[in-house]
């Protein structure tokens, strides 16, 4: 077990109480209060592909239905044992069975860590080790493999490990040796009783942790980040605020529930409203678009590089009926403006712009403060501009300052640019384990994001994504950032998606190389490429000198591009 109460220092928990950017609900709370409101409606919708991946046919609940399910499972982990400050991994894909083990978790004060599908072996032990998980609750076969049977094999590796627990629908698997198996049920009155004397007994606290989720692990190691009810339900309030979600939603969650796109992005804004859930994976873009038409979906998430795909697809967009849909949710790479203009003139749908971490909620931009598609797609907003206000809550709530790297001055005039240091009732208390890490905060106690932004705006009011600092390419003393030369280049119509990179160089330092995918048959050469670009009246610096084709560009199991596998490695040098 380890420390997982009161992550945030009483001071700042009284202070932002008082401000009122704190509340004392708890995400359990926030479930019970659903439930009591809208029983009978209908809450969830299994994966429309379920029987594919798990063997059963998908379900559908109602939030009475939901309830009785997360109360019997809460008992059944009090059953074997677990208690607050336990921490359960959790590597289920985005089912029923997953909302359901957050929810019991959650109601008995245990922390959920949840893990992507694709880690195996290796990272599960890393996870758990770093974690200390008291019992993980995964499934008994996830198409052709037995993620229980994995956990099992290495089960001598982890200590700390109680229980491997199996959750499964009749025809799904079990019986995997050194499980324990769970199928859901209604809770009896009995168990019913038993789960509610427990948190009347031991209340939950809103400072403490709920998950730990982890980094992306593009660079290094996975950091895990605790997350308190606190610090995760005022971020909700953003991912509510910017699609103006109601109860009336039909909300497509085809993000993994591990992260904050998936958890914040979609999950806690359910339990806000009381819309429905409907969930997908494995991601299927003919499963994703069906979904939207047969569910009548009307918010949904999905990434940059998807969107658009998606719209040069004219033929695939038309076989299905998107007609339900009235905005998506997007970010985790900088969003091409021709691709959110596209969207909002072909089918009136606003695209929202959202830039944050698991560390802590930064920006977003909505159709109602960026009605221009194009400046939606490139700006955020700088809050705490004098005389700018911006339409959601959390506007009010995080700081920002730019500031030099080098320098390590505050940076405030218009065209300047810096890294974005952000504070606020979104933002972490910290890593796991953080005494034995470099603290990712400030001398003034803001997180240091390692993003790269401009200040722009004629009243100095936005802010322009640049890069990640350490993606910078510097050639010949240069600073290039890539997410600047990656937008032109996916402009290119042969272009499905581009990474740039630096590759070393014995002169220059770096020259800059593009790796990019192609749309279905069509082709490119370095000298199409850069002529491209000079087009564009690009500096003659930041084109590419090096360009590689792959059939796929490398992702984690969260879906973000992993660039340190596209370098070339020390030694081997490149070929233009």
């Amino acid at each position: 077990m380890i420390d997982t109460r009161g992550l945030h220092p009483t001071d700042k928990v009284a202070d932002y109480l008082a401000r009122g950017w704190w509340s004392r609900e708890t995400a359990d709370q926030l479930f019970r209060d659903r439930v009591a409101e809208r029983a009978d409606i209908l809450a969830i919708v299994d994966p429309a592909n379920r029987a594919d991946i798990l063997g059963a046919a998908p379900r559908r609940l109602t939030w009475q239905e939901l309830d009785a399910e997360v109360t019997w499972l809460a008992a059944r982990l009090l059953e074997i044992g677990l208690r607050r400050g336990d921490v359960l991994g959790v590597q289920l894909p985005n089912t029923i069975e997953l909302v359901e083990a957050y929810l019991a978790a959650w109601t008995i004060g245990v922390v959920v860590s949840p893990l992507p599908m694709q880690y195996r072996e290796h990272e599960v032990v890393e996870m758990a080790r770093q974690a200390s998980f008291g019992a993980l609750l995964t499934v008994p076969v996830f198409a052709d493999r037995s993620p229980a049977g994995a956990v099992v094999a290495v089960r001598d590796r982890l200590p700390s490990l109680r229980h491997v627990l199996t959750i499964s629908q009749p025809g799904e698997g079990g019986g995997i040796t050194g499980t324990h198996d769970l199928t859901p049920t209604a809770a009896t009155v009995a168990e019913r009783t038993r789960v509610e004397q427990h948190l009347a007994s031991d209340p939950n606290d809103p400072n403490d942790c709920v998950t730990i989720c982890w980094t992306s692990g593009t660079e290094n190691t996975p950091k895990g980040v605790p997350r308190c009810h606190f610090d995760w339900l005022s971020v909700s309030w953003a991912t509510v605020d910017a699609p103006r979600m109601v109860p009336d939603d039909i909300l497509l969650n085809p993000f993994p529930m591990v992260n904050m796109a998936g958890i914040t992005g979609l999950f806690l804004p359910w339990l806000r409203t009381g819309a429905l859930l409907v969930q997908h994976h494995p991601f299927d873009v003919g499963v994703f678009l069906r979904q939207i038409a047969e569910e009548r979906v009307t918010y949904t998430l999905a990434p940059p590089a998807l969107l658009s795909v998606l719209l040069q697809n004219e033929q695939l967009l038309a076989a299905n009926d998107l007609g339900s849909l009235t905005r998506i949710g997007s970010g985790s790479a900088p969003l091409q403006p021709a691709m959110v203009r596209g969207w909002q003139e072909k089918f009136g749908i606003g695209v929202i712009n959202f830039f944050g971490s698991n560390e802590g909620l930064a920006l977003l931009s909505s159709p109602e403060d960026f009605p221009d598609p194009e400046e939606r797609a490139q700006f955020f907003p700088r809050y705490g501009t004098p005389g700018v206000s911006w339409s959601s809550r959390v506007s009010h709530w995080v700081g920002i300052k730019i500031i030099d790297p080098t320098t390590g001055n505050e940076v405030t005039e218009i065209g300047g640019a810096g890294e974005l240091c952000i504070d606020g009732p979104t933002v972490f208390a910290g890593y796991l384990h953080g005494s034995d890490r470099p603290s990712p905060f400030d001398e003034a106690g803001m997180l240091r994001t390692g993003d790269m932004f401009e200040i722009a705006g004629d009243q100095g009011q936005y802010l322009r994504f640049v890069d990640r600092i350490k993606d910078i390419v510097i050639r010949g003393g240069m600073n290039i950032a890539p997410a600047e030369l990656e937008s032109l280049i996916t402009e290119h119509p042969a272009v499905a998606e581009v990474a740039v990179i630096g590759d070393p160089d014995p002169v220059l330092g770096e020259r800059v190389a593009a790796v990019v995918t192609l749309v279905n048959g069509a082709s490119l050469t370095l000298t199409e490429l850069t002529s491209f670009l000079r087009d564009r009246r690009i500096a003659s610096y930041k084109l590419p000198e090096r360009l590689e084709i792959r059939a796929t560009l490398p992702r984690n199991p969260v879906g973000k591009l992993v660039k340190r596998q596209l370098r070339p490695s020390p030694g081997s040098g490149s070929v233009s």
